[in-house]
Formats: structure tokens, C-alpha cells, sequence
């Protein structure tokens, strides 16, 4: 049973992170509660309510409803909790720390990491998307992605960052391949994106909290958003099923918030 799931995953184009996080729920379900009955579900659902966060929680309610849909008892898929949005961002890297990095990091000779930078905060990429970059991308100009129901997203490659990208690769002598590498010369991971940019901070003197991948898409979503104001387009870009998940980055950050109280607040 757990085979054929894990192929009606892969039959959906689900990633393999979250085919395995899919395929782990319903292993952990079947272990603690066994048959899927509403009775079972919903004392499911509870320990997940009881335990863990409101983004945790829907999480593993979408495996399980996948889960169900893959029995043939749709009918019985669970509800997600209701998630209080926060009223600003929090912990996104500023314009200026942003440049900074990159600066300094050109400044240094660590083109790559240049790059990596660079491609994080000008393209929206996530950084599982942003490791499947490879050179061949950048002489298209984009990479496509594909997922659920065979829907398609392009991520677009600016072009002073292609430009410059090209004359980086052709000093590399790089034509092909994955286009950021590890030291082994293989492809970079997640979690070496991660691990490098906590470094960067730290040697940058950089506050940590705002370097992270995600930070970077918040600054392009953003960025975005203030020059183009387009939201329908930037949800699409994004990536995002819902508009409404988009509209966050109407919101300002807190530090921006703080600083327009003290402009404005003046009485």
C-alpha cells in the first residue's frame, strides 16, 4: 500500500520533499489510529491542534486529505484550521543589506555566491527552485517549471543578471549543467544554500535573522509589488494557488512600520 501511494504521488508531479512528507503522514496516521474512519480523523486532527502550529497542521491535513482521495474516501477529507495573519512582515532583508551582500561578495571573488545571492533576490525563486537552475536556463532567459495538475510557472532571468551571468560562465568555461555547484562539483543543496548564507551574514556583520533563502523572495515579492503594483501578476510569478496568500506583500514590514509611526506620529 505504501508503494502504490507513494507512485499515485509521483503520478501528480508532486516534489520529492513533499512526496515523502505525504507519504510519512499517512505511515504515522496508519501507526497511531489505523483505518481511516471520520472518528479516526478527527482524533487526528485533534493531536495535531494540541501539538503543533496552525501552518504544521495543514501541512499534514493536506497529506491526509491526499491520502483519503488516493482510498476513494474523498468524502471524508478534513478541513484546514484558520490561520490569524500577522498585520507585517517580519525578518526580510532590506534593499540595502541586500546590495550590501552582493557587493561585498563580488568585492571578495565568491561569484558564485554572488550569483546565488543575486538569483534569489531577482527572481522569486524558492531555493529548491533556485538549485535547479542550470546553464542552459540562462541562455533561454527562464526556467519552467511544472507542477500540480501539469500547471506551468516560469521563473525569468533579468538581463543584466543573464548578461552578466554569461560572461561569468564563459570565464568558468561552463556551457552546461547545473549552474550553482557544491565543492565536490556537484549540484548545491537546500540546505547548503541555508548553511552558506547564515555564513555570509555572520562574516558580513549582517544580522542573521534576514538571511535566509525565503528572505530574498519576499524582497522580489515586495520589490515587485512597489514597482509594477501588478498583484495578479506577481501571484502567478510567485507561484502561489491563491491570490490571497499574495496579498501579504501589501503589508510593510515591522521595521517600516516603526519608522512611518515616527515620521507621522508627531503629536
Amino acid at each position: 500500500m505504501r508503494q502504490t501511494f507513494q507512485s499515485y504521488l509521483e503520478s501528480e508531479n508532486l516534489s520529492g520533499h513533499t512526496i515523502e512528507a505525504y507519504v510519512w503522514t499517512a505511515d504515522y496516521f496508519k501507526a497511531h489510529y489505523g483505518e481511516a474512519t471520520k472518528e479516526n480523523l478527527l482524533a487526528y486532527k485533534k493531536y495535531l491542534m494540541d501539538v503543533f502550529r496552525p501552518k504544521t497542521v495543514n501541512l499534514r491535513i493536506q497529506a491526509m486529505n491526499k491520502y483519503l482521495a488516493f482510498l476513494g474516501k474523498g468524502e471524508l477529507r478534513l478541513s484546514s484550521v484558520k490561520i490569524q495573519q500577522k498585520s507585517h512582515l517580519e525578518n526580510v532583508i532590506s534593499n540595502a543589506d541586500y546590495e550590501y551582500l552582493k557587493n561585498q561578495l563580488k568585492k571578495d571573488g565568491n561569484l558564485s555566491w554572488y550569483f546565488v545571492v543575486w538569483y534569489l533576490g531577482a527572481t522569486g525563486a524558492r531555493v529548491s527552485e533556485l538549485i535547479s537552475f542550470k546553464v542552459e536556463h540562462v541562455l533561454q532567459g527562464c526556467l519552467d517549471l511544472y507542477g500540480k495538475g501539469g500547471k506551468t510557472r516560469r521563473l525569468y532571468i533579468p538581463k543584466a543578471l543573464r548578461e552578466e551571468t554569461m560572461e561569468w560562465l564563459e570565464k568558468e568555461g561552463r556551457g552546461s549543467g547545473f549552474l550553482f555547484l557544491n565543492r565536490q562539483g556537484a549540484q548545491i543543496s537546500t540546505r547548503g544554500v541555508g548553511q552558506q548564507l547564515k555564513r555570509i551574514a555572520e562574516r558580513y556583520h549582517v544580522n542573521r535573522d534576514v538571511v535566509y533563502p525565503h528572505s530574498f523572495r519576499h524582497l522580489y515579492a515586495k520589490n515587485f509589488l512597489e514597482r509594477c503594483g501588478d498583484i495578479a501578476l506577481l501571484s502567478d510569478l510567485l507561484g502561489h494557488e491563491n491570490i490571497e496568500t499574495t496579498r501579504i506583500y501589501l503589508r510593510r514590514t515591522s521595521l517600516e512600520q516603526r519608522e512611518m509611526i515616527d515620521d507621522i506620529v508627531v503629536w
